[in-house]
């Protein structure tokens, strides 16, 4: 790569390197069949080896858009949109490795290639472990070898970077993964006298685990314990506090807290763990009496439980309650007899009613789920099969999935209707 003069270029004329528009212009070489067209920045401050590059570059055919920057502080300016950028290590504001490691990190997504006068092994090692795709010694490379390694380090960074977003989408399954197993634990119960059947269904937000929870504990033969919460937001932030409330309200009910005390002190957990004042969680509880075939029912700002007895479907006229994390106040506990031995309570979390229901802003909410419940087409589904209906029908009418996490339990009696 022989020199003219600086500041010259063919027979002593001025050059004035700021972009090559053009290059790759110049006739097609039969080595080089033409590709995407890339931009790249050269960041040199010397002019006529800046010259030689876009004219190596011209020679070949290589569909290269060449921009040139003279200085760090320029190529700052001029980097939006770029593919690659080939850098010289010895620049006014930067020298050495500490100007690679500067357009590395302003760099973003595009490669970074070394091209510079310093025919340096143990320098171009140290380069390329900092991060830059290749290292060329100038004078040791021509417009065929210059092309292709510009290519071949676009193709490296965009695989570089694929692997590294798929090893990022991985990573989060699998910590979502675990907070699931968190969320939504087996229920710990023994008695066959009622059966509890689980489901979850995440929304459609970026694959992001959400804050739904439900747990199932029986802690003596004829009494039956459950929850189902929805804390606000989607995260994974928002689902390990979703987890400590589960686990905080497991430990207080196997502690034997009273009934009144457990939603306070699970209030005073969410307060204390939450990353922000505004986050709030709501909550639906039920103690399910075997013996006497009742239950207590407490909302902190959750959606009724749906009762399924006698052919009919009824929300459970409990009252509604402050969300959890906004004021504290003990809910008001709201006792349900059951009139037979068949029935079926369902819990669900509002990922299930917010739906649409057609192309206005109408929601599905209680009375739609209620009258979705109420369908004798149900009545051929199999209690355990019910979930997964539900959730079905609800995307049906909402025209597709539904945005936010779904989180049931639905305890039954006898014949569950």
């Amino acid at each position: 790569m022989t020199r003219p003069p600086r500041g010259a270029g063919p027979a002593g004329s001025p050059v004035v390197p700021r972009a090559f528009p053009a290059a790759g212009g110049l006739g097609h070489h039969p080595v080089l069949p033409p590709g995407e067209r890339l931009r790249v920045l050269l960041v040199e401050d010397d002019e006529g080896d800046a010259f030689l590059v876009g004219e190596l570059l011209a020679e070949t055919n290589s569909s290269i858009d060449l921009l040139v920057a003279t200085s760090l502080s320029e190529a700052r300016q001029r980097m939006m949109g770029v593919d690659c950028v080939l850098l010289d290590l010895g620049l006014p504001d930067a020298q050495g490795l500490d100007g690679l490691r500067q357009v590395l990190e302003m760099s973003s997504g595009a490669a970074v290639c070394v091209l510079t006068g310093r025919s340096d092994e143990h320098l171009g090692i140290v380069a390329v472990a900092e991060g830059a795709q290749d290292y060329l010694v100038k004078g040791q490379v021509d417009g065929v070898l210059l092309t292709r390694a510009l290519r071949y380090a676009v193709e490296r960074k965009r695989a570089d970077e694929n692997a590294r977003r798929l090893r990022e989408v991985e990573l989060r399954q699998a910590e979502s993964a675990r907070l699931e197993r968190g969320l939504l634990p087996q229920p710990l119960m023994s008695t066959d006298e009622v059966a509890v059947h689980t489901f979850y269904r995440p929304g459609r937000h970026a694959a992001l685990i959400g804050g739904d929870f439900y747990d199932v504990v029986q802690t003596r033969p004829d009494r039956v314990d459950l929850i189902v919460g929805d804390v606000c937001g989607h995260g994974v932030d928002e689902a390990a506090l979703g987890v400590e409330l589960r686990v905080a309200w497991r430990a207080l009910v196997l502690a034997g807290v009273p009934d009144d005390e457990v939603l306070p002190a699970l209030e005073q957990v969410l307060m204390s763990e939450r990353r922000l004042q505004e986050i709030f969680a709501t909550v639906a509880t039920a103690r399910l009496d075997l013996a006497g075939n009742a239950a207590t029912v407490r909302l902190a700002g959750h959606p009724p439980p749906l009762l399924l007895s006698g052919g009919k479907v009824a929300p459970v006229p409990a009252p509604g309650g402050l969300l959890l994390g906004v004021r504290p106040r003990r809910p008001v506990a709201f006792d349900l007899e059951f009139d037979t031995d068949d029935w079926s309570l369902l819990m669900y979390t509002d990922g299930l009613i917010e739906g649409r229901v057609g192309d206005g802003d109408e929601r599905l909410d209680v009375p739609g789920l209620t009258e979705l419940l109420s369908d004798r087409d149900n009545l051929a589904v199999p209690l355990a099969e019910l979930p997964a209906w539900l959730v079905g029908r609800a995307e049906q009418i909402n025209g597709g999935p539904l945005a936010d996490d779904v989180a049931m339990l639905l305890v039954t009696r006898g014949g569950g209707r």
